[in-house]
């Protein structure tokens, strides 16, 4: 069975900026600390209070139940970010 590896959870009010930060190694923190550069799952909210009452459960789940909410709409944990940016030129419908 492969390793789930890390994840990391967040809000943000500009996920292209986000996303494009840890690509570019740019944003210091956790994910810089364990490599995180690919985009697996996120969810489009439409107000900031949401989005964050949100964050808050999901970081409260088990590890299992947070890649299983992953891997239920990404089963390869592929990197959505050609699929989420550049073919719709940074157009976000929003899986999840």
């Amino acid at each position: 069975m492969r390793s789930r590896g890390v994840l990391y959870v967040g809000v943000t009010s500009d996920l292209l900026g986000r996303v494009q930060q840890h690509r570019d190694r740019t944003y210091s923190g956790f994910s810089s600390q364990w490599g995180l550069r690919r985009l697996v799952w996120y969810q489009v909210f439409d107000d900031a209070e949401s989005a964050i009452n949100f964050e808050k459960r999901l970081k409260r789940w088990r590890r299992d139940w947070k890649f299983g909410l992953v891997e239920r709409m990404n089963p390869e944990r592929e990197d959505l970010w050609e699929a989420a940016f550049k073919s719709e030129g940074g157009a976000l419908g929003g899986p999840g």
